[in-house]
């Protein structure tokens, strides 16, 4: 009699067990070496002392990172699954490539961004970016601007056009170095770029930076102005966050954001992000989850501009 109310008492405490119990698999849906995978290996690479757990990493790219959450949203919610998504998602489900959205999983948190800039060719006939605006609106459609026709570039373009009443003409290229390059040839009047991608580039001449994305002025570069002193609330920027597949347990939820937020504070995580591009801004469920409300907002405002 003693044994079995001994069991009594224990079963209810093993059942309790702390989330997580083993490692919770990483979906990157895109390829190896890309700027996602680049800062999600640096997640996952540090996460353990503060999870307790691996987070080994999946890559599972193609079709615009929609094939990898695919399968993550069908995985099990039971929080030992994760996957990755910036803005390339809202975009991908407002044209069509794919039925999925933020919403479709449960955002854990926002782990870095990537502040976007308007680039443009030095030898153009602006320095300042209210010299461009006008520049732009005395010429309607014959300003040229690189993006990712589809992809999140284009949506930044669109937002710019879309606040200071612009029409650009816009030029498709594949990825953020092969516009910059074009830029710098004299092919393009102005792009979407960073610092990683642009900087080198306006330090000898070739290039301007007129505006940042970032919400504050970046420390690299400190005379450049943000959106909102030049009178739009525009947040431009590539996020990253992990997110679980929608209706995973609170206790996997909670205690995900809890690590990563202490992730966050790392001062090792930061350097190593620090040195691949990033910049370590962390988002909690309820903070990142309204982010991306209000970001699809507006992406579905603009889904007619963005269609590829």
């Amino acid at each position: 009699a003693g044994l079995g109310v001994m069991g009594a008492t224990l079963s209810p405490l093993a059942a309790q067990a702390e989330y997580p119990e083993k490692p919770v698999e990483f979906i990157v849906p895109w390829s190896p070496g890309g700027g996602s995978d680049t800062q999600m290996r640096i997640v996952s690479n540090n996460a353990e002392p503060f999870l307790g757990q691996p987070m080994p990493i999946i890559n599972m790219p193609g079709v615009g990172g929609t094939v990898g959450l695919k399968e993550a949203s069908k995985r099990a919610a039971d929080g030992y699954t994760v996957s990755q998504v910036h803005e390339g998602l809202l975009v991908a489900n407002v044209t069509g490539l794919t039925d999925l959205n933020w919403d479709s999983f449960d955002p854990i948190g926002l782990m870095t961004v990537s502040p976007q800039y308007l680039v443009v060719n030095a030898n153009r006939p602006y320095e300042t970016f209210d010299e461009f605006v006008a520049y732009a609106k005395e010429n309607p459609g014959k300003v040229t601007i690189g993006v990712t026709l589809g992809g999140v570039p284009h949506l930044h373009a669109a937002m710019i056009e879309d606040a200071y009443g612009l029409e650009f003409a816009y030029v498709g290229y594949e990825g953020t170095g092969e516009r910059i390059r074009a830029l710098v040839g004299g092919n393009l009047d102005a792009a979407i770029g960073d610092i990683a991608s642009s900087m080198q580039f306006v330090e000898n001449g070739d290039l301007r930076f007129l505006a940042t994305g970032n919400p504050e002025r970046m420390d690299q570069t400190p005379d450049v102005p943000t959106f909102k002193e030049l009178g739009q609330d525009l947040e431009l920027m590539i996020t990253r966050g992990i997110v679980m597949p929608k209706g995973s347990p609170a206790e996997a939820r909670d205690g995900l954001e809890k690590a990563l937020s202490e992730l966050a504070e790392d001062e090792d995580f930061i350097k190593q992000m620090n040195n691949v591009g990033g910049e370590v801004a962390f988002r909690g469920q309820e903070d990142y989850s309204k982010y991306l409300d209000n970001l699809n907002a507006t992406v579905e405002r603009l889904a007619e501009r963005l269609a590829p």
